[in-house]
């Protein structure tokens, strides 16, 4: 490939391909650079570190769950539904991330946990969007909340036990499904009862 046909979805192809084979650990970019047929230089115009070339892995990765859910949060109707749809999405985005390549998986939590402020955006995201959901229901009349984004907040850390990687091992139990319709009833409580 000449250099004028690189560009950076393809340098992020070829470096998920390269941390496929060869893990986080071992993954260079001259390994990316090699699978790409250019010099490690053309990798660096477009990346300007080992460091920024992982971030934007991390962010592509971690944008592949958002995105779905961005859609989940733009739609009318009940925001009931819509944040009841948004939270098993989440759910069922990560569990599968998890149970359909476990290798790849533990690849991808690695590159994440070491690209803090990319995680942190991507919380952030993900609060915005269930504050819209919330916004919406209060619109509605379907929510009473003093603070959407708050409650936001609250709704993604009360469900973490169902979507952070640091619960995998969990999501095969044969009560988590139930344990999550017991924590939906009590968001939901709490959504429609005023704040006091």
């Amino acid at each position: 490939m000449n250099d004028s046909a690189l560009t950076p979805d393809r340098i992020l192809d070829a470096a998920e391909d390269v941390l496929r084979r060869y893990g986080p650990a071992k993954a260079t970019v001259v390994d990316v650079a090699q699978a790409l047929g250019v010099s490690h230089g053309s990798i660096y115009r477009h990346f300007p570190s080992k460091a920024a070339l992982r971030d934007a892995v991390a962010e592509r990765w971690l944008h592949r769950i958002s995105r779905p859910l961005a859609a989940i949060a733009a739609e009318n109707g009940p925001a009931v539904d819509r944040l009841h749809r948004w939270l098993e999405r989440l759910i069922t985005l990560k569990r599968q991330k998890v149970q359909g390549d476990p290798e790849l998986f533990a690849t991808y939590h690695a590159i994440a946990e070491a690209a803090r402020e990319v995680v942190q955006s991507h919380v952030d995201e993900l609060v915005g969007q269930l504050a819209q959901i919330i916004e919406s229901g209060i619109s509605r009349g379907e929510f009473q909340i003093a603070d959407p984004h708050k409650a936001a907040k609250a709704i993604l850390n009360a469900t973490v036990r169902f979507h952070h990687p640091a619960h995998a091992s969990e999501w095969n139990k044969a009560d988590i499904n139930e344990d999550f319709v017991d924590v939906w009833r009590l968001i939901l409580a709490g959504l429609v009862q005023e704040s006091r």
